[in-house]
């Protein structure tokens, strides 16, 4: 094991294994051929390529090295192509922060049986007089960020619950094909996140309608991960045990505290309502509960 190994669990590391392809005899020299490939874009601003975070992107690809090279190509490019979401790309943001407290996204204390992230969604709570739509893509991506350190969860991956429960029409109108395709190219096609499962719970019929419209631009692979409940959550019991969700998923757990992982994220700033104009370019990224955009990208 190498000490770009060292976070993971003896189980965790045997999935690495068996699962991924990841041979810590081999790791250093498949980190080194995907660095290898920068040269080959010189259009594109490669911010950060240490043996850390380039392995992020070999293990969401299975250690198959152009398809972890064109991933990492495509983080930064979004990134270049979409420079006004990563200003201010920090918690304190005020968008971002109000999306965080009211839970876009949470995160459940609990891993599920495969040691992923359970994140969920109250997508009735977007209030649209406080944030976009935008800022709420911008928190997720933020989260992920800060989640995406653990190699556990380089690994293991996560899950997403969104439930649509009193999720009305007007508010499902916002949710435009461009939006919808920057949520898409910005989760599926740019970020080095293994995602196992993603459940459509309490969904109304213009949701439904919505998902079919957008099938088509989703990967075969993505496809496959989507699960449409409806109100039948014993369906959603059936991959994700009711002993670590919340009541509001018919789990044993208490209600869902929507401010959870915003408290993780922005810590005694949570109460702070002061908005903070500090560009996050130029913010210590090692203060990662104050700033999770990548170590490197500074202007």
């Amino acid at each position: 094991m190498t000490h770009l190994q060292a976070g993971l669990s003896p189980e965790t590391l045997e999935k690495a294994r068996l699962e991924l392809n990841e041979n810590p005899d081999t790791l250093h020299q498949d980190i080194q051929e995907v660095r290898d490939m920068v040269i080959t874009r010189p259009d594109i601003g490669f911010l950060r390529t240490d043996d850390a975070f380039i392995l992020r992107f070999l293990r969401a690809r299975k250690f198959q090295h152009f398809e972890a090279f064109r991933l990492l190509a495509q983080y930064f490019e979004y990134r270049q192509q979409n420079l006004d979401m990563f200003k201010s790309f920090k918690a304190t943001d005020p968008g971002i922060k109000q999306a965080l407290k009211d839970g876009f996204p949470g995160g459940l204390a609990n891993l599920d049986h495969y040691g992923r992230k359970i994140l969920v969604l109250f997508a009735a709570n977007w209030d649209q007089s406080r944030y976009t739509l935008v800022d709420i893509l911008r928190a997720i991506l933020l989260s992920l960020e800060a989640m995406i350190e653990d190699p556990e969860l380089q690994v293991n991956g996560f899950v997403l619950i969104i439930d649509w429960s009193n999720f009305t029409f007007k508010q499902a109108s916002k949710l435009t094909p461009s939006m919808l395709r920057l949520a898409i190219e910005g989760l599926q096609d740019s970020f080095p996140a293994r995602f196992g499962g993603i459940h459509f719970v309490n969904q109304p019929w213009y949701i439904h309608a919505l998902y079919t419209v957008i099938r088509p631009f989703l990967k075969e692979k993505t496809r496959k991960r989507i699960f449409l409940h409806g109100n039948n959550l014993n369906s959603l019991h059936q991959l994700i045990h009711p002993e670590i969700l919340p009541s509001e998923f018919g789990g044993m757990l208490p209600p869902y505290d929507m401010g959870t992982w915003a408290r993780t994220l922005l810590d005694h700033e949570y109460d702070d309502d002061s908005e903070c104009n500090v560009d996050s370019y130029s913010t210590p990224a090692k203060d990662i509960e104050k700033d999770l955009s990548p170590k490197s990208m500074k202007r």
